[in-house]
């Protein structure tokens, strides 16, 4: 059975989003690794009589998706505060891209925080398609309803409210947005897009 392990971030200062509301959202992150590893464990553990053990496998199943999405991204999340500040270059890949998908920068940015104050608990991710070169902005309940098959997650922001909470109420979420943003590294975004949009070589 493979066995998950945790990661650990390099994440500094930020500015809006403090560091006991950091340190509280990782307790959650370390959350979902050790209880992917505890469901992974359990199945190999009730699939020695599996007709017996037939529907406790199955929500293991089930629940497994929820541990296993909520660890991966978290993993996204917190890997765009590592190494500080940095704003999107309007000239890079990954901008002229959005402004193809969408016009122009202003227009997705809109968007995307317009998606990231849907009601509810979830995700405001920015994918890329492979199969169509092309970006879509999408919303993930939970952590795990919503993905969309075979394609890469390159911005990913937790609208649980565990991760603004200790500094911001619910009627002022818009705040942690800007925080949100004013924080990420947008090298690691970049990076993530270059790893997946890059041609093909021959």
């Amino acid at each position: 059975m493979h066995t998950y392990i945790e990661k650990k971030f390099n994440i500094p200062e930020l500015k809006g989003i403090s560091a006991k509301n950091i340190e509280e959202h990782l307790k959650l992150y370390t959350g979902y690794v050790k209880h992917s590893n505890l469901i992974l464990q359990k199945i190999g553990e009730f699939s020695t009589d599996t007709e017996k053990n037939v529907y406790l496998i199955g929500e293991l199943r089930r629940r497994f998706g929820f541990e296993f999405d909520g660890m991966r991204n978290h993993e996204y999340y917190f890997d765009q505060f590592e190494g500080g500040p940095k704003q999107a270059d309007l000239e890079s890949p990954l901008s002229k891209k959005i402004a193809q998908v969408w016009g122009n920068f202003d227009t997705w940015f809109k968007e995307f925080n317009t998606l990231a104050m849907t009601r509810g608990v979830g995700w405001a991710i920015l994918y890329y398609d492979s199969k169509t070169d092309t970006l879509l902005n999408a919303w993930v309940d939970e952590q795990q309803f919503g993905h969309l098959t075979g394609l890469t997650p390159i911005l990913l922001l937790d609208m649980w409210e565990h991760s603004y909470m200790l500094d911001y109420p619910p009627s002022e979420k818009k705040k942690y947005l800007e925080a949100f943003f004013s924080n990420i590294n947008g090298d690691v975004v970049e990076e993530r897009f270059a790893k997946v949009s890059e041609p093909k070589k021959s």
